[in-house]
């Protein structure tokens, strides 16, 4: 994802507002009687939210039948004409294209008919030994390159250089993730023990490889099966990309990740030579191009079709705040189905979605019974997340209504197990992004809770620090970077996370309809409260 880049004084106020970014669990104060009065029309709407209905629609949206809903299947096209029919049924007008529920849009479908890598006589497998993206590496079918130039980190920095004094257009370079630190772990580009953003940001690196016309980066990948695991659901399948057939010009230089395996079939003998750099750059700082021959092998073949997917959309307009709106989302795609084996996910994301149909048909019996909300309400179900939020992000560059008229997205992804943190206490969601942009929607939240639902809030992922970075992961984002505050509800993972055992009889309901009145009652106190949140927070970038 790109980085969002921003002046000086931006980012001094960011790092202030990150450190006070909450990542504590909140334990409501469950002697004080919760609001169980049917007068109260929250409590009213909220408790229209039933596991049995939330059942019946999970039932059929995680059946065998629908396939897994990947993007761009007659399955994820399924998924949609069910939840548009339920919106129907709801009596809810349509706001999409040619008097539909539907916002239609282009993908590029983009997987590798051709993927081979053979060095010295040794042959290596994709996804094994080494992996690379359809989307943003080129065709590159056979090609034999007579050198492979190791360049150090591939840093290209006032204050260090691997590419000084090298032309490397044209060519394969290798190089090491990370930056260079002296023995005390000072780093050489900072002075400092606090790493430069070339540290962790491959990208940079790429971007840098392409502006100096390298033909491919060959990126040592220590952890490929932990890097693998990350990347999984880009990898597993044909990936996807907005667009018509048009893939413009790659910001990025071609790349493969390769494993240390493969990086020393590479050096070959000149590993020792290699060693005596590192303990020199170690020791100086010094940079350093080293000039490998090994017999290398690479054929990259693409293809690419373009497809169609929908995003759904149910609306409820408000009554004296109808030209503002709160967003309720969720992504209803999935993995698919592989060979026999079917990626139902029950809780990845059909929970999501049923909780946000059963949102739909609350908001809609209010409307119809003349309590409806004061602000309008869109309930956007987005394909195309595990592509790499691509529905969501569609949405946010062409919105139906005014984004500036757009005052908070609530996101539902994953809400219908337990972790191991809290397997014995099922009454719990995580809570994301919640005081990012508006230290009113987290306080909201928090009232809400102590008023209506008393489970635990954990705000554990919302840890700037988060090595998982699920902040950056989910649907939300799409939102947040345009500046509309965003909370996500989420149950954390569990050992059928993207995996054919992602089924609903593991579903526990239950959790699911306690923490769908939840994210009902937010939803409900945003589209009805007198003033529109405040936004104090500023975008965080990725």
């Amino acid at each position: 994802m790109k980085r969002i880049i921003l002046c000086v004084c931006a980012i001094a106020s960011i790092s202030n507002i990150q450190a006070q970014y909450v990542s504590h669990a909140s334990i409501p104060d469950t002697t004080v009687e919760l609001v169980m009065d049917p007068s109260d029309l929250s409590y009213k709407y909220a408790s229209s939210i039933t596991k049995e209905d939330m059942m019946k629609h999970l039932n059929i949206l995680a059946s065998d039948e629908y396939e897994g809903r990947e993007t761009g299947t007659k399955a994820n096209d399924l998924a949609a004409v069910y939840i548009a029919r339920h919106f129907q049924s709801l009596g809810l007008p349509t706001v999409g294209e040619n008097d539909t529920y539907y916002q239609p849009m282009a993908f590029n479908k983009t997987s590798w008919s051709e993927n081979a890598i053979n060095i010295n006589d040794n042959d290596y497998r994709h996804l094994w030994d080494y992996l690379s993206f359809a989307t943003i590496n080129d065709h590159m079918p056979s090609f034999r390159p007579e050198e492979v130039v190791f360049l150090g980190f591939g840093i290209d920095d006032p204050r260090y250089s691997d590419y000084k004094g090298n032309n490397v257009e044209g060519k394969v370079i290798m190089i090491n993730k990370g930056e260079p630190f002296n023995a005390d772990s000072i780093s050489y580009i900072t002075g400092t023990k606090a790493p430069s953003d070339w540290d962790g940001n491959t990208w940079k690196k790429l971007k840098t490889a392409q502006e100096k016309g390298v033909k491919l980066v060959l990126v040592i990948e220590n952890e490929l099966k932990e890097f693998l695991g990350k990347n999984r659901r880009f990898l597993v399948s044909s990936s996807l990309q907005l667009g018509d057939g048009e893939l413009g010009e790659r910001e990025y230089a071609n790349h493969i990740y390769i494993s240390s395996t493969m990086a020393k079939d590479i050096i070959g003998s000149k590993d020792k030579k290699i060693k005596k750099w590192r303990e020199k750059n170690t020791r100086k700082g010094k940079a350093k191009d080293i000039c490998l021959k090994p017999e290398l092998y690479i054929d990259m073949q693409r293809d690419v079709d373009v497809i169609k997917g929908y995003n759904v959309m149910g609306y409820v307009e408000g009554s004296d705040k109808k030209d503002e709106l709160v967003i309720v989302s969720a992504h209803y795609d999935h993995l698919g189905k592989r060979a026999k084996d079917i990626f139902n996910g029950a809780d990845d994301n059909g929970s999501g979605t049923t909780t946000v149909l059963e949102m739909a048909e609350a908001f809609s019996m209010a409307k119809k019974d003349g309590n409806g909300p004061r602000r309008s309400v869109m309930f956007l179900l987005v394909t195309g997340e595990e592509k790499g939020l691509l529905g969501s992000r569609y949405y946010a560059e062409n919105p139906v209504y005014p984004i500036a008229n757009t005052i908070a997205n609530v996101n539902v992804d994953m809400v219908g197990r337990v972790d191991a943190k809290y397997a014995d206490n099922p009454e719990y969601i995580y809570v994301i992004g919640s005081d990012r942009l508006s230290s009113d929607l987290h306080r909201i939240n928090e009232d809400v809770n102590q008023k209506y639902s008393q489970i635990v809030l954990d705000y554990k992922y919302n840890d700037e620090k988060d090595p998982n970075r699920y902040y950056f992961r989910s649907d939300h984002y799409n939102f947040a970077k345009k500046g509309i505050p965003a909370i996500f509800f989420f149950s954390g993972t569990h050992e059928d996370y993207h995996r054919p055992s992602d089924t609903v009889d593991k579903i526990l309901f239950p959790k699911m309809e306690k923490v769908g009145r939840h994210i009902f009652h937010v939803t409900w106190d945003l589209a009805n409260r007198e003033d529109r949140i405040v936004v104090d927070g500023e975008v965080d970038s990725n």
